[in-house]
């Protein structure tokens, strides 16, 4: 296996002196038309205070040398003692990003500083224009009249912040539509990517050698053509391409390999004398490798040019990689590209119930054969058995997905492509897998068919079951809470249940009566708090006056839908490395109300796949799937009270309402625990009956506090969502494009 040497980290860079002419319109930058952040650099600062900017309406606009969707870089407003104020760019294609605002008073410096652990990015055209405010509400009303007549409303009562904020959404461009736009504009390389890349990897000492591994069983020759080509047109040289032919019967197919292998000695070609299938072929092919990481490759996909750059660049960013992992889409028989899969970082709850990995994936070689490579009898699903009996040794700290699309799954009919037929033993060898991580760990748990054929691993609850306290904050609304507790008390099938009801100063008789009647049930406890509502609070003093080790906070609007609910949140919540638990809630007519947060969405955070409908599985099956997540809703939240104590418990001080939940579940996996979404407990949420909506200017001006408060405290946090994707949009969590 190559030594790999980390990359140098140099020191901080000295803020740089900006040179900048002020005119009526443009700003044009002299000193720093390009800059260098490099490997371990904290960030770069720019300094213009001299030149006045605080308080004025700026664009900032620079290229970020990436072909990508997403910006690599954070970019920050720093004014007199202040932390910062993160500017979010909005990408235009080919690298080119743009900010446009009011910066903030007393604004000293731009900070720029990496993100997603990039080595380092090379940022060109960084220019800042001032814009006139009037020249800005014309064009914000010919894009957007009502937002802009609300801006001109706040500013004309002294609301500028709210003012401010309206102006710059109006602002916003019309998005794109189209994945075929999104390639021409985010995923295509022009000549001038090709020849930065060459240049990059010409001086690289120590550059990694991948092995391509290739099973080969009669392609048609023109896709098996088309995929050698591929490989050797990549911009990243230092490859080797192992094939192995298995038995095909077709002669075109090992004429054409010992043409290619002629051609190119980085080709190495085994042919098998009898069919094995794909299993015993990729490890023949793997027998040939002697690069220290092999990637997975179909004898009729296509790699992108870039492909092995991506990887071996995460390489020597971080050498102790065991796996690297890519996004994919599909390629059909024109040569159109479809159907892409943007996928999250590592996710072993996840990878239990579907191989999300897939393509493009990269392995360090010791580590394939240290497990036994691929095991002949798992064929349509060795791949996820081999990575299911690879997370039993990875360390999650050396995965890393790259958030690009470096891989083409061909799915034109005839291909002869491995997994298109035998997809029932496929389901059964995917199954079989899990069951063997199952015994392999000593878990008692049992594996079953989940939804649409995924694999369902049904945890065991400790025997006995452990007491869950179920802590409801209430006010009024009888005819909710009734039931609620029914639901608990009567059609759920757990046995040791607490339920301690919060009451937040009940005044209608219905709730007076329902609160007495209630409480003459052993089960349940009430416990009067009356005062401004404030759920942190309530939740917290409920947790305190419950006796279970299981914590359940639940809204007094849920309604159970089925009885083994509780039993799939608890069964989850007692494993030591899960923090918290959430649910999949729907509203009454069935649309999906809540798959899991995703962060950064609207601006703090979002429910994944809001209202899609009773039978939609979701972006590739996630709704169907339990899953680690970046956070839950408290509306149905279970944990520890170990756990629930060692954070910190519920902020009642600085979120009172909002975003309580979001705070907790990061907090939570800040302290180095997971957090889990389940679909298998399904329960019906009639959001905010009790509590109302935010509309009066209380409400809103608490409502921007809580925010403000979530972005101070985690806005790195709060750009990037590991289980989302940078590339996807995020004014909603729809794992859409735009």
């Amino acid at each position: 296996m190559t030594a790999q040497t980390p990359l140098p980290a140099p020191a901080p860079v000295a803020p740089l002196r900006a040179s900048l002419r002020l005119g009526r319109g443009r700003v044009v930058t002299r000193d720093f038309a390009r800059l260098r952040l490099d490997f371990g650099v904290e960030g770069l600062s720019l300094d213009v205070a001299d030149l006045g900017l605080g308080g004025r309406w700026v664009s900032i606009a620079f290229k970020d040398e990436n072909h990508g969707a997403f910006c690599r870089v954070e970019l920050t407003a720093v004014a007199d003692g202040a932390e910062g104020t993160s500017l979010s760019e909005r990408a235009f294609g080919h690298g080119r990003f743009t900010w446009l605002g009011r910066l903030p008073a007393g604004t000293r410096s731009l900070r720029l500083t990496p993100m997603l652990g990039e080595p380092g990015l090379a940022i060109a055209e960084f220019t800042v224009t001032t814009r006139r405010r009037l020249a800005l509400v014309g064009r914000a009303a010919l894009r957007r009249p009502v937002l802009t007549a609300q801006a001109l409303f706040w500013r004309a009562v002294g609301k500028r912040v709210r003012s401010q904020h309206r102006l710059a959404s109006a602002l916003v461009p019309p998005g794109l539509t189209g994945y075929d736009t999104w390639v021409r504009h985010f995923d295509t390389l022009s000549e001038a990517d090709r020849v930065r890349i060459r240049a990059e990897v010409a001086p690289w000492r120590d550059a990694p050698l991948i092995s391509v591994v290739m099973p080969v069983y009669n392609p048609g020759p023109g896709v098996l053509e088309e995929a050698l080509r591929s490989v050797r047109a990549q911009l990243y040289p230092h490859w080797e391409l192992c094939i192995a032919d298995d038995a095909s019967t077709d002669p075109a197919v090992p004429r054409l390999l010992a043409r290619a292998a002629a051609e190119d000695p980085r080709i190495r070609v085994a042919r098998r004398s009898e069919n094995g299938h794909i299993a015993a072929a990729t490890n023949t092919a793997l027998a040939l490798a002697g690069g220290s990481y092999v990637a997975f490759m179909d004898h009729d996909d296509v790699l992108p040019a870039h492909a092995l750059y991506e990887v071996a660049k995460a390489i020597r960013r971080e050498p102790d990689l065991d796996l690297i992992y890519s996004d994919e889409d599909k390629i059909d028989a024109n040569g159109r590209r479809f159907e892409p899969h943007f996928k999250g970082d590592w996710n072993p709850e996840l990878l239990y119930g579907q191989n999300y990995l897939n393509h493009l994936t990269v392995v360090r070689r010791s580590l394939v054969e240290a497990v036994g490579a691929l095991r002949p009898g798992f064929e349509g699903s060795q791949d996820h058995d081999l990575l299911l009996r690879l997370s039993d040794r990875l360390d999650p700290s050396r995965v890393r997905h790259l958030p690009a699309i470096l891989y083409h799954w061909r799915t034109a009919i005839g291909s002869g492509t491995f997994s298109d037929a035998f997809l029932a033993r496929a389901e059964a060898a995917r199954l079989r897998a899990l069951e063997e991580l199952v015994a392999r760990r000593g878990w008692p748990h049992r594996v079953e068919r989940g939804p649409l054929g995924f694999n369902r691993l049904v945890r065991a609850l400790p025997d006995p079951a452990p007491r869950v306290s179920v802590v409801i904050p209430t006010k009024d609304r009888a005819e909710l809470l009734r039931v609620v507790l029914d639901g608990l008390l009567a059609g759920t099938a757990y046995p040791d249940i607490e339920v301690v009801v919060v009451d937040n100063g009940s005044t209608e008789p219905s709730a007076t009566a329902l609160l007495a009647e209630a409480a003459a049930d052993p089960r349940v406890r009430v416990l009067s708090r009356p005062g401004p509502f404030n759920f942190s609070g309530l939740s917290n003093d409920g947790a305190a006056a419950a006796s279970g080790p299981l914590l359940l906070f639940l809204n007094n609007d849920i309604e159970v839908r089925e009885p083994g609910w509780l039993a799939e949140m608890a069964s989850i919540a007692v494993e030591p490395g899960v923090g918290a638990v959430g649910a999949k809630l729907s509203y009454p007519d069935g649309t999906l109300q809540h798959g899991g947060v995703v962060l950064g969405v609207g601006g703090v955070a979002g429910h994944s796949h809001p209202d899609i409908g009773p039978d939609d599985p979701g972006y590739f099956g996630r709704m169907v799937i339990a899953q680690e997540v970046s956070a839950v809703t408290g509306a149905c939240l279970m944990m520890r009270r170990e756990v629930f104590e060692a954070v910190g418990r519920f902020d009642a001080e600085r979120l009172a309402v909002a975003f309580n939940d979001i705070d907790l579940c990061l907090r939570v996996r800040r302290a180095g625990y997971r957090v889990i979404w389940t679909p298998h407990a399904a329960l019906t949420h009639h959001e905010s009956k009790s509590r109302g909506k935010e509309d009066t200017p209380e409400k809103r001006a608490r409502f921007e506090a809580e925010v403000a408060t979530m972005t101070e405290r985690w806005s790195a946090e709060l750009r990037h969502d590991p289980y989302y994707n940078p590339n996807l949009a995020r004014a909603k969590a729809l794992f859409r494009l735009w």
